[in-house]
Parts: structure tokens; sequence; C-alpha cells
């Protein structure tokens, strides 16, 4: 299997990113919403820093994904429906903007809240604003709306794959599965 995508397949590379960014956003999303459930103290906070780490691994590689998308051919998409092809790419630019926009808003609202962004210890990223909180808040509400907003397109997401499975029959879902070429 190649290292890039064709217009037939997509290669390692992609296939990677897709299914690391699949785990890390599982994992930030639980982290988050346990976080919310413990009354502040320590393990909160130790909690929150993991959230925070794995966050910015997310924008991270988001960043990276989208250089390496840049330069490579995507797939053809395999349905003939003009609808399908539209909201597809709707879609797909709508997690790309989200996969950028929710970690920026929590590196934003933790520099609002005078709480440094340190990634898995091994660096601290500087503030980006200053403390203030009404910015803070504002930032919050955000992060929390786009927290939702990721739950509703990786469900769509994950809707689409499945309908193009099991109803459709096709390999839009196997081909993205490491290891699947359709050779």
């Amino acid at each position: 299997m190649s290292l890039r995508s064709t217009a037939l397949r997509f290669g390692i590379v992609a296939k990677t990113f897709h299914w690391v960014m699949a785990v890390l956003f599982v994992s930030v999303l639980a982290v988050g919403w346990y976080m919310d459930w413990l009354p502040l103290g320590l393990e909160k906070l130790q909690w929150m820093s993991r959230h925070k780490s794995i966050g910015i691994t997310i924008l991270f590689l988001a960043v990276l994904r989208l250089i390496w998308r840049a330069g490579e051919a995507t797939p053809d998409a395999i349905s003939n429906r003009a609808w399908e092809k539209r909201a597809a790419k709707i879609a797909h630019i709508v997690l790309y903007a989200v996969m950028l926009a929710m970690p920026m808003t929590g590196w934003l609202m933790s520099s609002a809240a005078n709480f440094s962004v340190s990634v898995f210890g091994l660096f601290t990223l500087p503030d980006l604003v200053a403390p203030d909180k009404d910015l803070f808040a504002a930032l919050s509400y955000t992060h929390w709306l786009l927290s939702w907003g990721i739950v509703a397109l990786v469900g769509l997401h994950v809707a689409a794959a499945l309908k193009h499975h099991f109803i459709d029959r096709d390999s839009t879902l196997r081909r993205m599965l490491p290891g699947f070429s359709d050779r």
C-alpha cells in the first residue's frame, strides 16, 4: 500500500491521520466530560491538564493533516449522487474547521483564565490573551457548543460511512480501514 492517496484509494498517511484523530477526538471528549463532573481540586486539575494536552495534540495533528492533504490527491467519491458529494465536502470542511477551532478556543480560554497550557509536561504554550473573566466566559460557552458540534458531526460522519457500507454496499468505509486495498 502506498503512503500517498490516489484517485482510487487512501494512502497509509491519510488513514493514519484519520484513525489517530478519531481516537484523540473520543479521548478528549471523554476526558472533558469526565473532568466536568469532578469537584474542584487536584484530581480535576490533573484531568484538565490531560484534556489540554490531548487538545493541543489534536491542533498540531490537524495542521499537519491539512498540510499533507493540500499536497495530495483525494480519492474520488464513490457515490454518483450530487447532493451526497456536496454534503460530504461540506461536512469535511466543517470537521477540519472544528479540529482547529475547538483546541484554539480551549487554549484561548485557558489564557483568559490565567492558566497556562502545559503539553504533557514537556513544554508550556504562551498565553494568547491577557486574563479576562468576560472573555473566559464567552470562550467557555463557545468551547462547550463546539463540543456538541463535534459530537453531531462525528455522528453524521459515522452514520454516512455505515449507510455506504450497509445500504449502498459500496467501498466508501472499507477503503478507509487499515490494510484495505480494493485492487
